[in-house]
C-alpha cells in the first residue's frame, strides 16, 4: 500500500454549504443511503436502553472484579473476541468513553494484550464509521459537527496522511470527530486506515498500562497514586509531545 501516493493527492476544497456526494446520493437506493445511519442509531439507542453504559465504569469493574477475572481466566480467547466486538461496535457508533473501556481492558487482560487488541478494534470501528460517513449519513454529521470539522479541513487538504497521523497521536478533537472528518474532507480509505492504526498505538498502550495498575490500587491501601499510574501518565505526557517533535522535524527538513 503506497500511503505517500494516496495522501499526496489533493483533496477537494471542503465547503460546508455544498452537499457531499450529491450526484451519488441521487442514484443510490434509500436503503444504502440511510441504512448505515439507521443501524448506528438503533445500536446506540439499544445500548443505552439496555443500560450497557453502566457496565463501562470503574465502579462496576471494581464491584465485580472477581467474577470478571474468573471469566477471563477460564475463557480467555472468548473474552478477547467479545471485547474486540464490543470495542469495534462502540467506536463504530461513536459510543462515548473509549478511553475508559481501554483502561478496563488493561485491567482484565494486561496492558500488552489489551493494547494490541484495542488497536485493531479501534481501527476497524473507525473504518466502519468512515465508510458510513460517505453515505447520506455524512450530511447529518456535517450539520452536527460542521464548525469543528471546518476548522481542521485545511490540514487535510494540505497533507491528509500526516495531518491525521498527528491528530491521532495527540487528539485535541473528540475521537468521533477525527473518525469522521477525513471522510467528509475526501480522504481515501487506505491512508486513513494506516494513519489511524499507527497514530493510536502510543496512547492506546498508555491507557491499557494505566488499566493494568488498577489491580494494584484495588488490592492495596486505596491509594490512587501508584508507580504504575505515574508511569502511565508520564507515557501519556510523552505521547502528547510527539506531534510537536514531528512538526519541528518537518520544519528542519524544509
Amino acid at each position: 500500500m503506497d500511503t505517500q501516493e494516496n495522501s499526496a493527492a489533493p483533496l477537494k476544497p471542503f465547503d460546508m454549504n455544498q452537499p457531499m456526494n450529491s450526484q451519488t446520493a441521487k442514484t443510490t437506493s434509500p436503503l444504502k443511503r440511510w441504512g448505515p445511519v439507521a443501524l448506528i442509531v438503533a445500536i446506540l439507542a439499544g445500548g443505552y436502553m439496555a443500560g450497557l453504559n453502566e457496565y463501562f465504569s470503574l465502579d462496576f469493574i471494581t464491584a465485580n472484579r472477581d467474577k470478571l477475572m474468573g471469566f477471563v481466566e477460564g475463557n480467555f480467547a472468548l473474552a478477547l473476541v467479545a471485547y474486540f466486538l464490543i470495542y469495534t461496535t462502540a467506536v463504530a457508533v461513536s459510543f462515548p468513553g473509549a478511553s475508559l473501556i481501554t483502561i478496563i481492558s488493561g485491567f482484565l487482560f494486561g496492558w500488552f494484550v489489551a493494547g494490541l487488541v484495542t488497536i485493531f478494534a479501534a481501527t476497524t470501528g473507525a473504518s466502519i464509521i468512515f465508510l458510513a460517513a460517505r453515505t447520506s449519513f455524512g450530511e447529518l454529521l456535517k450539520e452536527k459537527a460542521g464548525k469543528r470539522i471546518a476548522k481542521i479541513s485545511e490540514g487535510f487538504r494540505k497533507d491528509a496522511f500526516q495531518y491525521l497521523l498527528t491528530l491521532r497521536l495527540a487528539p485535541i478533537f473528540p475521537f468521533w470527530i477525527i473518525n469522521l472528518a477525513p471522510a467528509l474532507c475526501g480522504m481515501k480509505l487506505g491512508p486513513y486506515v494506516v494513519a489511524t492504526f499507527i497514530g493510536i498505538i502510543p496512547g492506546t498502550f498508555a491507557y491499557a498500562y494505566l488499566g493494568q495498575g488498577l489491580g494494584t490500587t484495588i488490592d492495596g491501601d486505596g491509594s490512587i497514586i501508584t508507580p504504575t499510574l505515574v508511569a502511565a501518565l508520564a507515557i501519556l505526557a510523552l505521547v502528547s509531545t510527539i506531534p510537536i517533535l514531528v512538526k519541528r522535524l518537518k520544519k528542519n527538513k524544509t
